[in-house]
Order: C-alpha cells, then sequence, then structure tokens
C-alpha cells in the first residue's frame, strides 16, 4: 500500500476521488468556509493526478464559481464528479442567498471531455418525475450516483421529518431527471444518528460480488458525526426498501480513531496499487476542546475538517471493515 500521509489534504471535507476510464484519478471537495457562510462554501474545485498520492499536492483548479446574488449563491456543498453516459457531471447542493438554508441538488455538464480545463455548464436544480410531488421541494443535498446490473441510479438525503437517504432510477442520457418516484432507505433510528442533529447524509456506495454497500453519515458535524451502512445482495431488486438492512451500531465513529473527531462523509477508490482506499473527513481531536486554530462554535463554519485517507480490509464473511 501506497504511505498516505494524515491528514491528506487540510481544509477540505466532504471528500471525493474518481478513478477515470483512463486511470486518471480526480479530487474535489467541498471549499470552506470561515465563521459564516458570508466566507467561503463559494466554488467548485477540481484536482487531477495519475495517482493518488500525488493529489495531495496536484495543483487545485476552480472549476465554476457561485453566482453572486439569487440561486447557487451560498453553501455550495458536496460535489461528485461522475462520467455518466460518456459526459461528465456535477453534482452539487447550493442555496440561495437571500436564504442560506433553502438547499437543493443542482447539477453541471462539461461541455468537453477534460472536467479540468473545459468548460461546464449549469442544467440547474434536479427533476422530480412528473408524478412526484416530494422530492427536492425542501432541503436536499448530497447526491450521489452509481450504476448495477445495467441499471442507473441517484441517492441524496432530503428533510422530511428528519434528513433521511432517498433512491430513485434515472436515464443516463438525462441525469438530472428521475424516471420515478424515490424509495426511502433509510432515516435516523438509533441514538447514534440523532446526536445534535437527526441526520441521514453523505451516502456513498460500495460494491462487491455478493453485496452493495451504502455508507452514509449520521447526527451533526462535530465530533458526533459517524458512518453507518446500509447493505443489499447484489441480486436483490435494489428499489425494494425490504432489501436493505442497516447495522445498529456505527462502522467508524471517533471512539475508533486516535488524534481524530467526528469522521464522516465518505467516498471509496481503488488506488493504482489495488489497494480500496476509505477517503473521509474528519476534525482534528483538539476541536474537541475548540484549540484546533479555526475553531467556530457552528462547527459548519470551522474548516478544520481535513481530508484522510484509510485502507478498506475485508473480514472473513467478505464484510468492508473501515476501524
Amino acid at each position: 500500500m501506497a504511505d498516505y500521509q494524515n491528514p491528506f489534504i487540510t481544509c477540505r471535507a466532504d471528500p471525493y476521488i474518481l478513478r477515470a476510464p483512463d486511470d486518471q484519478f480526480y479530487f474535489t471537495a467541498s471549499y470552506p468556509a470561515v465563521g459564516s457562510a458570508e466566507n467561503g462554501y463559494d466554488r467548485i474545485i477540481l484536482r487531477t493526478a495519475k495517482t493518488v498520492a500525488e493529489l495531495a499536492s496536484a495543483e487545485e483548479h476552480t472549476v465554476w464559481q457561485a453566482h453572486s446574488d439569487g440561486a447557487m449563491a451560498r453553501h455550495i456543498w458536496a460535489p461528485e464528479l461522475h462520467l455518466i453516459g460518456g459526459k461528465w457531471y456535477i453534482f452539487f447542493a447550493a442555496a440561495d442567498k437571500e436564504d442560506i438554508w433553502h438547499i437543493r441538488p443542482y447539477v453541471l455538464r462539461c461541455c468537453g471531455e477534460d472536467p479540468v480545463r473545459d468548460q461546464w455548464e449549469e442544467i440547474g436544480m434536479m427533476r422530480a418525475c412528473a408524478d412526484d410531488p416530494i422530492s427536492f421541494t425542501n432541503f436536499s443535498l448530497d447526491m450521489t450516483y452509481f450504476s448495477h446490473r445495467g441499471e442507473h441510479f441517484l441517492i441524496w438525503a432530503q428533510i422530511l421529518g428528519d434528513s433521511s437517504l432517498f433512491m430513485a432510477r434515472i436515464d443516463p442520457e438525462k441525469p438530472w431527471q428521475l424516471q420515478e418516484k424515490p424509495i426511502l432507505l433509510s432515516k435516523p433510528e438509533y441514538d447514534w444518528e440523532k446526536v445534535v442533529h437527526r441526520v441521514n447524509e453523505g451516502p456513498s456506495i460500495l460494491k462487491t460480488d455478493k453485496k452493495v454497500y451504502i455508507f452514509f453519515s449520521a447526527s451533526g458535524t462535530g465530533a458526533e458525526y459517524c458512518i453507518g451502512r446500509l447493505s443489499a445482495d447484489a441480486d436483490a431488486d435494489l428499489m425494494n426498501p425490504e432489501s436493505w438492512h442497516k447495522e445498529n451500531e456505527p462502522v467508524l465513529s471517533t471512539s475508533d480513531l486516535e488524534g481524530e473527531a467526528g469522521p464522516g462523509h465518505n467516498s471509496f477508490v481503488t488506488d493504482e496499487n489495488g489497494d480500496l482506499l476509505l477517503i473521509y473527513h474528519a476534525r482534528p481531536a483538539s476541536h474537541l476542546q475548540g484549540q484546533c486554530g479555526t475553531y467556530c462554535e457552528e462547527s459548519l463554519y470551522d474548516p478544520c475538517r481535513h481530508t484522510r485517507i484509510k485502507k478498506v480490509s475485508f473480514g472473513d464473511n467478505g464484510v468492508p471493515i473501515l476501524k
């Protein structure tokens, strides 16, 4: 395994690394805000490199800037880069300048083949299907994409009572439009999902020969943040809520780590050496005492959430182990 220094990239939360078909690696994450929503969360950045390790020092390119007014002006959160139907897309969340909590998922499409250097066009907000009166009508964010056995899916978090996870299929030729009403995948049920805030968010996908896993983040964004897991059989009907099982304990939390607090909002990538990596953010443990150097009582505006890397192992039963 390559030696990945942690923190891998400082002040970059909600990290996402993609390995493209040509084996080039791409990194994106939330660009931080310091102190308030007026001071950051205002752009989408990309890095690219031939190895995962080189992403740490790769040049950072701003590929899209938040609007100065109206929609897509505040809280530019959790971008993800995906290659769908042969075209590059970025899913991200954004809010209105006049209402910074009016957060919805939006879509960009690359006008060329190079997502770092080519121009991006705004497709707009994600769209529900015609008979769906609920999707994206209130606080919605953290959209991710995956394909499985010829079908294409989006998962996102939306507040309907609590922040919960929803999933629906899409047409890869029009990935900004749901094809159907979504299913509810998970809502906060256990105590570890309800600390400070009642939250399930930040879904990420990991597939094996036998299982489809959804890892997600729970609770508030401070030291209480942690990672949970859903699983379904690979040959199950993924749009049947009964196909999914949720673990009753987090699979990674502050107590599992040394010198870190609040692990969450992860992604997975297989590096050039064939090692499966967990890409996640966590704060330094010093944040707990307000001594991280950038401390803000509202944790969303403390930029000390740093990108980190851990190697994923597998148990004898084939289940991925993050600890």
